[in-house]
């Protein structure tokens, strides 16, 4: 069954409102006939008829109620014969009838739209009434929820200061033009002021604070950034100047707009004096260092001259052989020229000598590490000491192994590591001859490399203290070498140490880490 529609429900409406008329004025007839005495016109059952159509039904079925109301009176109780003339002597009572009957209409249907909008006002009264209510319920809610959210906030406001206090770094608070608003407890210990003392006073001005830029300039970059990092140096209470590292947040409002400054300063005074003696320190090594390479020239200096004599000596011959050869009334050109590529070759030799010992002695400041092959350093090395070794009856002997990792090293301190070491095995062998061997390894992630010698061996007792400063078993020795060789080991990452072999002499073994070159 399909639903009715709108202009049907309409159409049902009206039906039923009429219909109410109809049956309310029957109703009326019918009551009349039975309980009145038709013949005295006593007609007043009609009047609740044409109230209750106008009521329920409106101004339309009320009218419709009056007109039925005065057919029916006229029809059936003002004649004898029924019919819907109307007599002369009738009218006045029809008449009035009317006028009353209208009237009565009329109260009916301002009675009922005084209701109607006394019932509809009433609604709207209750309506607006629900919807204040909503209003105001909603607006408690927000209120409610305003309320508990500033307790949270300042909640995690007191929790972050508690927090703030806890930790040991100094860290406060302030705005743009440089007015304290926060100081923690680790400020307060740093510093030597407590809170009461600081806040709304200039941070700058009660510090003393001195920077590596413009406060301007940092505020500038703050800006910009939101951060700033960097070291500056406080002034405390006591006057102590203490160095800090010092980090700046740019906090901002709601809107975006900069309104403070959060600083945490760490101290690192302990630090920098540390380092500053850490640097002290590694210079003195240095200057160390380049004093034991200058003794050890000074102990080379007689085999360095031999050296530097044969290239000197054979470029001369070279040279008068070419000289006699040209001045021959044929001269023999091809001869002389041959004497002048040896007169080079002698040349180069003595100029390579030279070079190797130019960059030995210098100053290594700072240090240079690169990728170096220690089987090229140790051949360079006995090169260099291969005259000393001849001077002293003693043999050089490399056993290197093939294809050896590169180490990441300073060249030079690794050539001064291997001299002291392949120096000291020579002065252990001197007047007895014997030999050195210098061998090289691979290991896991290292390079090990050893200096032995067949001399008489290290004391007994005494390994230990031969990486000593100023520890020495020569009458002529500085007691430097083997320290300083220990402090350049290490300070590559390795580790360098001594040991009687099974049979005669010692030997001095070191380890390097492996370079491994880092790919992009």
């Amino acid at each position: 069954m399909t639903e009715m529609s709108g202009s049907g429900w309409r159409l049902l409406s009206v039906i039923k409102r009429y219909g109410l008329s109809v049956l309310s004025v029957a109703t009326a007839l019918l009551a009349t006939s039975l309980l009145l005495n038709p013949s005295r016109r006593i007609t007043p059952l009609f009047f609740p008829a044409i109230i209750l159509s106008t009521w329920f039904g409106g101004t339309g079925p009320g009218l419709l109620a009056v007109l039925l109301s005065a057919l029916s009176i006229n029809y059936f109780f003002l004649h004898s014969q029924r019919t819907l003339a109307i007599g002369i002597q009738d009218l006045p009572y029809l008449t009035a009838f009317l006028v009353s009957a209208l009237l009565v209409s009329s109260w009916s249907a301002v009675r009922r739209r005084t209701e109607d909008d006394l019932r509809r006002a009433r609604n709207e009264l209750e309506v607006r009434v629900a919807e204040r209510t909503a209003e105001l319920s909603q607006s408690n809610e927000q209120l409610r929820t305003e309320i508990a959210e500033r307790k949270r906030v300042e909640e995690t406001l007191r929790e972050q200061a508690s927090l703030l206090n806890l930790t040991h770094d100094a860290i406060f608070v302030f705005e743009l033009d440089g007015v304290i608003k926060f100081w923690n407890r680790g400020a307060e210990e740093q510093y030597g002021w407590n809170a009461e003392q600081v806040v709304s006073r200039v941070i700058h001005d009660l510090l003393k604070t001195v920077s590596p830029l413009p406060l301007k300039q940092i505020k500038a970059a703050l800006l910009g950034a939101g951060h700033w990092e960097g070291e500056l140096i406080h002034t405390k209470r006591d006057g102590t100047p203490v160095v800090v590292a010092s980090r700046w947040a740019l906090q901002r409002d709601e809107q975006g707009n900069p309104v403070a400054i959060l600083e945490t300063n760490n101290d690192i005074t302990e630090r920098k004096r540390a380092e500053e003696e850490r640097e002290r320190v590694r210079r003195l090594q240095a200057e160390l260092a380049h004093i034991d390479r200058i003794n050890m020239l000074g102990e080379l200096a007689a085999s360095l001259a031999h050296e530097l004599n044969q290239p000197i000596a054979a470029a001369i011959t070279s040279a008068g052989a070419a000289l006699r050869w040209l001045d021959r009334e044929q001269p023999e050109v091809g001869r002389a020229r041959e004497a002048v590529v040896r007169i080079e070759h002698d040349g180069r030799r003595a100029a390579d000598i030279i070079n190797r010992l130019r960059a030995f002695y210098k100053k290594e400041t700072p240090i240079e590490r690169q990728s170096v092959a220690l089987n090229e350093v140790a051949r360079e090395m006995m090169a260099l000491l291969g005259s000393e070794a001849d001077r002293h009856a003693v043999s050089l002997r490399a056993e290197l192994a093939p294809a050896l990792p590169p180490v990441k090293a300073d060249r030079v301190q690794l050539q001064q590591v291997l001299m002291n070491l392949m120096l000291n095995a020579i002065e252990a062998m001197r007047g007895a001859s014997g030999e050195l061997i210098i061998k090289s390894e691979p290991g896991d992630g290292h390079v090990l490399v050893s200096v032995s010698d067949t001399g008489p061996g290290l004391p007994p007792g005494q390994t230990d203290e031969l990486f000593n400063t100023f520890f020495t078993t020569k009458p002529d020795g500085t007691g430097m070498g083997l320290a300083i060789s220990r402090s350049i080991v290490e300070a590559h990452g390795g580790r360098l140490w001594a040991t009687n072999n099974d049979g005669r002499g010692a030997s001095f073994y070191f380890t390097l880490p492996i370079h491994v070159e880092e790919h992009p």
